[in-house]
């Protein structure tokens, strides 16, 4: 019995770990990274800090994201038209 007992609480440590490990991977794709963080702290709009403290960090930054996409969407459309 102590045998089996030897055996088998390394393997199921090993398949946890390994399962631990693809969650962790699912996680870090969804994570909000420091330097986004940081970034939409020392530049917010009002409306995005009233979405940070209204709906959480995850809406504020889809807006903040947004507003940095339609800066640059302006910018190269502004490129296009002088060539």
């Amino acid at each position: 019995m102590t045998a089996w007992f030897v055996i088998a609480v390394p393997i199921v440590i090993m398949f946890f770990a390994l399962f631990m490990e693809r969650v962790e991977a699912k996680l870090r794709h969804v994570a909000v990274q420091e330097d986004e963080v940081e970034e939409f702290l020392e530049s917010a709009r009002p409306d995005e800090v009233r979405a940070l403290y209204g709906h959480g960090i995850g809406r504020a930054l889809e807006l903040f994201r947004l507003r940095r996409l339609g800066g640059r969407a302006r910018n190269l459309s502004k490129k296009r038209v002088r060539s």
